[in-house]
Formats: C-alpha cells, sequence, structure tokens
C-alpha cells in the first residue's frame, strides 16, 4: 500500500510540471520590446501560453499570492533593470526556481545589476557593464565596425537535439555580452559557445586587463536544471530573440558565404520549448518486483532468491505520454553500497526488465532507478524491501563441503563398532594356559 501511494504521488508530481503552455509572466524593459520581438511572443501564444506583460519596475509585481503561484513560467527582457519592482525580488525568483518554476532570461551589454545577481544565483557570471561578445574573424557584414554582431557556428551548439533542436540549420546572429560557468558545475548547461577567437570585453576600449571570457570559455546561451527539474536558460542577448534576428540574413565578412536566413528562430523555439518542458520530460509510470514465476511482490525476500524487476518509463510528447525507448537504464540493488547494478533490458513500449539473484547479505534493501542525461528531466525511483535470512527449514539436508566431516563421523562410528566387537569377543589364550 505504501509502495502504490509513492507511485502515485510521485505520478502526480510529475504530470503537474510536464503540461505544455501554462501562465507565463513577461518582464519587460519598456513595451516596445513586444513589438520588436512579436514573433516570438505570436509563437507563445499559439502554443497555448498565457502572456502577462509587466514592466520590470512596475510597482505591483507579484509571483504569488496566498503561498499559491500564479505562473507557471517566468520570462525576463528587461535586461537594463537595476531593481525589480513590488514584491518581486531576486530571492522571491530563486524561490520560484527551488518550488518547479521556470525562467528564461535574456541580458545585454548594459546588463543592470538585478540579472547579474539572478546570474549569479543561477551558476553563470555576467561579464561587465557594457562588455560584448567580441570576433574579429566571425562577425556579419552589417556589422556597426566594432564586431559585435557576430555570427555563430551551429557546430558550437551542445550536442543535445532534444534541448536545440536539429544543428544543421544557418549560422546565428549574436549581438550582446559573454557570460561564464564553472565547468564543474554538474547541473550548468552550455548551450552555445562562443569561437576559440571571440573575447568580452567593452569594444571602444583599449584592452588593458585580460578579458573576462575568452575563446570557448565565452557563453553565448548557458542553461541550469535543478535538482528538483527546475529549468533556467540564460543568454547575453536580448537581440538573439528579436524579429530582427529571425528574419535577417546571415553573410560572414570573411568568407562571403550568404544564407537567406538565420538559424536563431529555430533555435530560440527549440530551446524554449526545452525550458518550458514541453521537451525532455520522463516519467516512471509503474514499477513492479517479484520473484520469478510469482506475480506479485512478497512481504520480505530471502537471500539467493530470483528476483525479476520491471519499470515502465514515458516521456511528454506534445500533449501525450509515449514510451520512451533507450537501451542505457541501469538498475542498482543498494544496501548502502550497491551489491548489483546491471544495465536493464528494453522489452517494448517504454518496458524494462532485469533479473538477478538476491545477494547472500540479508538486511534492508531498495530497488533504485538513478537516471540522468542531458536534457532530459532526472528520473529517480526507489522501492525499498526487506531481505531476510534462511529460515531453518530451508538450509540443505546435507553441504557438499561438509562430506569429508561427514565420511570422518561414519569412520568414527565404525571403528567403535568393530573396537567394541573385537573387545567384547576376544579372548587372552595366554591367560588360560596358565591356570
Amino acid at each position: 500500500m505504501m509502495y502504490l501511494g509513492q507511485s502515485l504521488l510521485c505520478f502526480l508530481c510529475i504530470f503537474t510540471i510536464a503540461n505544455a503552455g501554462g501562465h507565463t509572466l513577461v518582464l519587460l524593459d519598456n513595451l516596445g520590446i513586444k513589438e520588436t520581438h512579436s514573433i516570438f511572443f505570436k509563437w507563445l501564444q499559439d502554443r497555448d501560453y498565457t502572456l502577462t506583460y509587466k514592466l520590470a519596475d512596475d510597482p505591483n509585481l507579484i509571483l504569488s499570492k496566498y503561498g499559491n503561484y500564479s505562473y507557471e513560467h517566468l520570462i525576463i527582457f528587461s535586461p537594463s533593470v537595476e531593481e525589480f519592482g513590488g514584491a518581486l525580488t531576486i530571492e522571491t525568483i530563486t524561490e520560484f526556481i527551488d518550488n518547479g518554476g521556470n525562467v528564461l532570461v535574456t541580458g545585454s551589454s548594459h546588463s543592470g545589476e538585478a540579472l547579474r545577481e539572478l546570474a549569479s544565483e543561477c551558476g553563470f557570471e555576467l561579464d561587465q557593464e557594457d562588455a560584448s561578445v567580441i570576433d574579429h574573424l566571425n562577425y556579419d557584414v552589417t556589422d556597426d565596425g566594432y564586431h559585435t554582431k557576430i555570427v555563430a557556428d551551429p557546430e558550437n551548439l551542445i550536442n543535445a537535439p532534444v534541448i536545440v533542436g536539429n544543428k544543421q540549420v544557418a549560422p546565428l546572429l549574436y549581438e550582446g555580452t559573454g557570460l561564464i560557468a564553472d565547468r564543474e558545475n554538474p547541473l550548468v548547461l552550455r548551450l552555445l559557445t562562443a569561437s576559440s577567437l571571440a573575447y568580452s570585453y567593452n569594444p571602444k576600449l583599449p584592452i588593458k586587463d585580460y578579458p573576462h571570457a575568452v575563446g570557448k570559455n565565452t557563453l553565448l546561451i548557458a542553461a541550469l536544471q535543478a535538482r528538483n527539474n527546475a529549468r533556467v536558460v540564460f543568454t547575453g542577448s536580448l537581440y538573439f530573440f528579436s524579429d530582427e534576428a529571425f528574419t535577417s540574413s546571415v553573410e560572414k565578412a570573411q568568407d562571403g558565404k550568404r544564407y537567406e536566413k538565420s538559424g536563431n528562430e529555430e533555435v530560440a523555439k527549440a530551446i524554449t520549448q526545452w525550458v518550458f518542458k514541453e521537451n525532455g520530460v520522463i516519467r516512471v509510470s509503474s514499477v513492479n518486483h517479484n520473484r520469478i514465476g510469482e506475480h506479485s511482490p512478497p512481504v520480505a525476500y530471502t537471500i539467493m532468491d530470483d528476483v525479476i524487476y520491471t519499470i515502465t518509463v514515458e516521456k511528454l510528447m506534445g500533449d501525450k505520454w509515449v514510451p520512451y525507448e533507450a537501451n542505457d537504464l541501469q538498475l542498482e540493488f543498494v544496501r548502502i553500497d550497491p551489491f548489483v547494478r546491471m544495465t536493464m533490458t528494453p522489452s517494448g513500449y517504454g518496458r524494462y526488465e532485469a533479473r538477478f539473484k538476491i545477494p547472500d547479505v540479508y538486511g534492508v534493501y531498495q530497488f533504485k532507478v538513478d537516471y540522468n542525461r542531458i536534457g532530459l528531466t532526472h528520473l529517480y525511483s526507489t522501492t525499498q524491501v526487506s531481505v531476510r535470512p534462511l529460515e531453518h527449514t530451508q538450509y540443505e539436508r546435507f553441504i557438499p563441503s561438509a562430506y569429508p566431516y561427514y565420511a570422518s563421523a561414519f569412520s568414527m562410528m565404525f571403528g567403535v563398532f568393530i573396537f567394541s566387537f573385537v573387545f567384547l569377543h576376544y579372548k587372552d589364550n595366554s591367560k588360560t594356559k596358565a591356570e
């Protein structure tokens, strides 16, 4: 009964975060951004997102009321905001993320203190004010002379189609500041990096100090998937999501190869679908375990039992759950450390199976599936079971390794019998002659 309750709770929790669309708060520097980014916003509305537009310094801003959040997602297209208005603070935004909310943030070369603090809370670091990503070889022909309107190669996108879609797109236009992130942070994803020749600095000043970000360490778009599966995407370019970037042609100043349309729209839409959990969401729909030959789990297993464990995994596709197919799902049978670790065998329709023999060590164990892949929600399922020692009636009657001891015991008994026979029936003839 406890197992059924845990499974139902897991199902409900994942179901609540996996619905496409939803109420979304959009924070803007000015209402003109609605017009300059109209393609992006219209696309969201067509996908059943209810957008609420607010200025970032609106004194009536609020994310939750009476402990309930009014929005499922947050879009911040207000790079220059120094302080959010109303009840909205960095602390409330991080709390929103801690409670499973998803956030899309864009900065610029003039990012304010609020965005810098928010980026720091999410594991990123924005470059100093007025700094831009500069690339003297990979810039567009429409650049203003500072080489800050760079052309990003799609090959620099992360190798995760579930996040960025098909990498076979036209080059990307980017104009904004650079980010850096700790490479050792397992929660941070480097979605788009600059070329090895790029760096981030103020283009109007001579370079006197080592740039904040250089080469491949310069992040153009970064993401965070928190341990609770909340997602955050952070980019240093508001221009990346603009109508101009979506519809402009691309031509590198150096090679002259021209593309009629940039790949910004395709990549921006793919990233948005991921951050708002339309893509990359998987869940456990059922878990079963029992002894081989039986059909229900026992009260407790016995050491050396042959066990079969099955789990069914589904992924969100549009507004439907479909079987998730993979060949790298692993099961661990854990007491304190794993006693058994094995790759499960797919048996079709999202069902995976593992068969093994319980170790010869009794105690409290867990069947544990801990599946963590780039771009997918963290799949974690545990089922606790007890393993007891053999009952006295379950031990073998004769143990093969004890055969020498059995032989010695019977030989001793035979020897005593012979000795007793001889002792009782032996007559001392020498004593008889003497008498």
